[in-house]
This record gives C-alpha cells, structure tokens and sequence, in this order.
C-alpha cells in the first residue's frame, strides 16, 4: 500500500494504473477534500460529476456507481464509503475570486490553485478546473432549491475507495475554506492509499 499525505490546504497528485484501487481517507476528521481526475496521457478528458449525475440518476454518486468523464467514459468505480456517506458534486472548487467575493484581501490557499500545482508537476502544463467530487462535504439541498452547507460529518480515519477504469491522474486538494464553516475544525490532513503489487 503506497501512501501519499495530502497535507492541510495543500493539494497533492498520483498516477494510479487501470485497475489499481485507492481510498481517500479523513486523517483526523471533519475534513472536506475535492478530488479530481484526468485520463492519464489525455488531461482534456477528465471526471466530470455532470456527465456522471444523469448517468447515476441520483446527486452524488454511491458505492456501486460508475463514475464517468466528460465524454461519458469510465473512470472512476466508487467501491466503498466508511463515512456517514455524505458527499457533495455542486460545488465548484474554491478559487481566489471565490475568497474575494467573501471579503478576504490577502492572497489564500483554494483547491482550484492546488489542482494547478499538482497537475503542473504531474504533467508539466495547465489543465481546465472541473467540478470535483467533495469527499466528506455535506451540501442541504431545500425543498425550494436552497443550498445549505454543514461542517463535514466524517470521523477519522473514514475513507471512501473507488477503482481505476483506465489510466489516471488523480488529484486531492485538502479543502482550505475556513470562511465558510464546511470543514469540521482546522484545516486538516487528507490522504491517499494506492494498493499496488
């Protein structure tokens, strides 16, 4: 099992082969982490929530489901969720303009910037900002279309796990929001395990 620490508010990526399994895991828990992915080789073709949501006819994707990218292709199995199961697809990543629009001057750390520096040592160029999967974020959607956010319900150690369809580059921002209270405390460590041979 090959661990990478994703550390608070950072961003962190992988290659992980067709077929090779990972889990995302809360380390301390109450932390939300946005994770991308993008076909290994091809970064235009990437996970898109989207795509997957009429696929998988619900909002956010279970166990079971097939995630898909945005040409409608597999990426992603969601195989396991030790969490309460609470998870997010409607939320952009956080970008500066995103922290400007909530009254902060000062440059802050946002998952669409991580993604960038992950990926720009990952693959050596800029790649677009999808809609990522928000692990651990729980979104209230009201019965008259309100969204409501909540602090993360994850415990530590809780981690969700999918399967490789295809070659891939994974991407995991450990959120740094601390404007809105989405994470469960201070900003914490998320990590992944890729099970290799």
């Amino acid at each position: 099992m090959k661990r990478t620490l994703v550390p608070a508010g950072e961003g962190r990526s992988i290659r992980i082969g067709a077929g090779e399994r990972f889990r995302v895991i809360d380390v301390a828990g109450g932390q939300v982490g946005d994770l991308f992915a993008f076909v290994d080789g091809e970064p235009s073709e990437y996970m898109s929530m989207e795509h997957t949501r009429p696929s998988i006819r619900r909002i956010t994707p279970m166990p079971g489901d097939m995630i898909l990218t945005n040409q409608r292709h597999p990426i992603l199995r969601f195989d396991v969720d030790t969490s309460p199961g609470i998870h997010d697809t409607l939320y952009a990543a956080c970008d500066p303009e995103r922290y400007r629009s909530l009254g902060v001057e000062d440059a802050h750390r946002s998952c669409a910037e991580n993604l960038r520096m992950a990926m720009q040592e990952a693959v050596g160029a800029t790649v677009p900002i999808p809609q990522p999967f928000n692990v651990f974020m729980h979104v209230e959607v009201l019965a008259d279309g309100d969204l409501v956010t909540h602090p993360a319900p994850s415990s530590a150690g809780d981690f969700v796990a999918f399967t490789a369809q295809c070659d891939v580059i994974v991407a995991l921002s450990s959120c740094p929001m601390d404007i809105i209270n989405i994470n469960a405390g201070p900003i914490g460590d998320l990590a992944i395990e890729v099970e290799r041979p």
